[in-house]
């Protein structure tokens, strides 16, 4: 079973890379389910249901989030659409799961791809330098003995590498894969882990790189030049579509194999 996990959308330049690049590369690599960060796709805060929508027609079968799941609040009465055990596409954007309790949306999404694989897709936040609520480390544990899948990716949407990797030890052995997010900037250290969990501490931003983390250049250096306030505004040139392909056994959920991928014009 192939796994395409591509990192934070940021803005019109990164739906419009992905858009660009998703169909070749789950065609090339046989892909089985394709799960896409999208908390950054409308105009780099948020989401919106329409892009959603969008990006389930070009072959997504789950969207995570982040820190930025409320930003468009329209985005709120989509997921609250649908019952907690439905499989229509509001159902499939999840939301970090250590948030406060009673907030929309759901932290996990189970399903089977169209061959009939039982997956799973879970989302923590991480605490430091975050605004969380609850431990990630504790809140993942109880919805694993939940989960009856084999296959099972983690998005791990947290600020700081110390975190992020003590999250891939911590679940080695238990998930397919522990992928994080968030920080826009993919690091190089992809690999499968001694118990079969792959892993990588940023998958990276789909979005503009010439740029700071998706915003334009001139706005963020502004900021740290004077001090002053300003309104920050996606950057559009130079977009790239960062994501990994994972290799993984059905039976066992036991990853094989990891690749980083980075695609541009």
């Amino acid at each position: 079973m192939n796994i395409l996990f591509i990192g934070d959308v940021f803005g019109s330049a990164g739906r419009k890379i992905v858009r660009e690049h998703i169909g070749h590369v789950r065609e090339s690599h046989a892909v089985d389910l394709t799960v896409i960060n999208a908390e950054n796709a409308a105009g780099g805060f948020g989401l919106t249901p329409q892009i959603a929508e969008d990006f389930f027609d070009l072959g997504a079968d789950v969207l995570t989030t982040g820190n930025h799941v409320w930003d468009k609040r329209e985005l709120i009465d989509y997921m609250h659409s649908v019952p907690a055990d439905s499989h229509e596409r509001p159902r499939r954007i999840v939301r970090p799961i250590n948030l406060q309790p009673g907030v929309p949306g759901y932290g996990t999404y189970e399903g089977t791809t169209e061959s009939g694989i039982a997956y799973a897709v879970v989302q923590a936040q991480g605490n430091v330098f975050m605004n969380t609520s609850n431990d990630p480390f504790h809140m993942v544990d109880a919805q694993l003995a939940k989960i009856a899948a084999k296959v099972i990716l983690v998005d791990f949407h947290a600020e700081a590498t110390s975190e992020k990797v003590a999250m891939g030890w911590h679940l080695d052995g238990r998930v397919t894969a522990v992928l994080g997010t968030h920080t826009h900037i993919p690091t190089a250290d992809e690999r499968v882990l001694p118990g079969g969990t792959a892993y990588q501490t940023d998958v990276g931003m789909s979005g503009p790189y010439d740029s700071v983390i998706g915003v334009e250049k001139d706005l963020v250096l502004r900021k740290f030049l004077t001090g002053m306030p300003g309104k920050f505004e996606a950057a559009k040139e130079n977009p790239k579509m960062c994501a990994v392909v994972i290799g993984c056994d059905e039976n066992t959920g036991r990853a094989t194999h990891i690749q980083r991928v980075m695609l541009g014009e």
